[in-house]
């Protein structure tokens, strides 16, 4: 191959859908181009039933290609001759590469091409034969709980083999789920929310209720920072709308009830969101709410702030608990940006005893003291959007 590796995608997931499976194949294909694009002789192709890339530089591309929606694993793999002997040599190669102080091993056929004369387990037997003739005593056959499996499959166009395998995101390819809009708030939830719509293959754009200056740059900054990162998972940047949102806090400190005053201001977000959302062709909103974990987040809460819109509101965390947002907070690398101590607008005004049942009825009584159509217009005039990208 001339100095350049072939790589193995797997796609797991997107195999099951049937008459739509080149579609979510397509898309998976563009979307793994596109995070090699920059990448010196290196390519994807789509052919023999798999993806495949072939790059001079497969270490950078593996780690770019796992953070790529739909990719089950991968492996780099050597492509031979379809007879046992250059089998036997690459799968020895793969071997003595993997475990170069010895160790334990078994031989693992898939044929799908059945014009191969020797059956999957024939195969295994004749390369195990002859990788054994060229080891020492350092090396056995396990065939329960081997320490490397060498992998060989045999296709139309060739013999592929072996032996690494590299987690890949999974889920469906970003672009295959339609958009919706992230509320994202600079906390721990509500970027893994938007990582798992990701997984989902939905696309984000994201919303930000800033209220300087009762909220500083340092705030808004963490929130920029935080979108990088969902642009690296995205594989393209990520639109964030910067929401002035000072006005409609004071206003309800004002005029409001104290103990209503968390319930009102998500009301007001979730109407603001929903306007952006229909501006920006996003089909739903997505926020990072776990049923009890704070008082806007009892089912009463939800309830009642759901009934200022009409778009649908996905909750991709809402069974969870904290100590598992948190986990995969640190395993996406949203955790230590999210836990800078910059106060973010749920923060100001908080009422010292909130209410954790409030009413639907109740609620819109309150809002009778507000100029709802004047505070958020206002709002949305002065709403700066972002292009966020790696």
């Amino acid at each position: 191959m001339t100095g350049r590796q072939l790589l193995l995608i797997r796609y797991g997931e997107l195999g099951l859908k049937g008459k739509n499976k080149y579609k979510f194949i397509n898309t998976l294909h563009n979307n793994m181009s596109r995070a090699v694009a920059d990448l010196d002789e290196t390519m994807v192709k789509n052919g023999w039933g798999r993806l495949w890339v072939e790059t001079a530089q497969p270490q950078v591309a593996i780690s770019r290609l796992q953070k790529v929606f739909g990719i089950y694993s991968l492996s780099p793999v050597l492509q031979v001759e379809k007879n046992i002997e250059d089998i036997a040599k690459a799968a020895y190669q793969t071997l003595i590469t993997a475990l170069p102080q010895g160790g334990s091993f078994k031989i693992e056929t898939r044929r799908s091409d059945k014009t191969f004369p020797l059956t999957s387990p024939e195969i295994s037997k004749e390369i195990a034969s002859i990788i054994f003739s060229k080891l020492d005593d350092h090396y056995t056959a396990d065939m329960h709980m081997p320490e490397r499996v060498i992998w060989v499959e045999i296709r139309t166009k060739g013999a592929f083999v072996y032996g690494d395998l590299f987690q890949g995101a999974g889920g469906l390819p970003v672009g295959t789920g339609g958009k919706a809009l992230l509320l994202l708030s600079g906390g721990i939830d509500s970027p893994v929310a938007g990582w798992h719509m990701l997984k989902r293959g939905v696309c984000l754009e994201a919303v930000h209720f800033h209220s300087f200056p009762f909220t500083g740059e340092q705030s808004k900054e963490k929130v920029i920072t935080l979108c990088r990162l969902l642009s690296s998972w995205q594989g393209k940047s990520v639109k964030l709308h910067v929401v002035h949102f000072t006005e409609i806090q004071k206003s309800i400190h004002r005029e409001c009830e104290e103990e209503y005053g968390i319930t009102l201001m998500r009301r007001m977000m979730f109407r603001l969101a929903e306007r952006l959302a229909k501006q920006r062709q996003a089909l739903a909103l997505v926020t990072g709410e776990s049923v009890g974990q704070v008082a806007s987040q009892t089912l009463e809460s939800i309830a009642t702030i759901n009934n200022a819109v009409s778009i649908p509101v996905l909750r991709p965390l809402i069974g969870m608990d904290k100590a598992d947002i948190i986990q995969i907070a640190q395993r996406i690398g949203s955790f230590e940006t999210s836990i800078l101590p910059y106060e973010d607008c749920c923060t100001i005004f908080l009422p010292p005893h909130p209410k954790i049942r409030p009413q639907i009825s109740e609620a819109i009584n309150q809002e009778q003291a507000l100029d709802i159509k004047t505070l958020l217009a206002e709002a949305l005039n002065k709403t700066e959007t972002l292009n966020i990208s790696i």
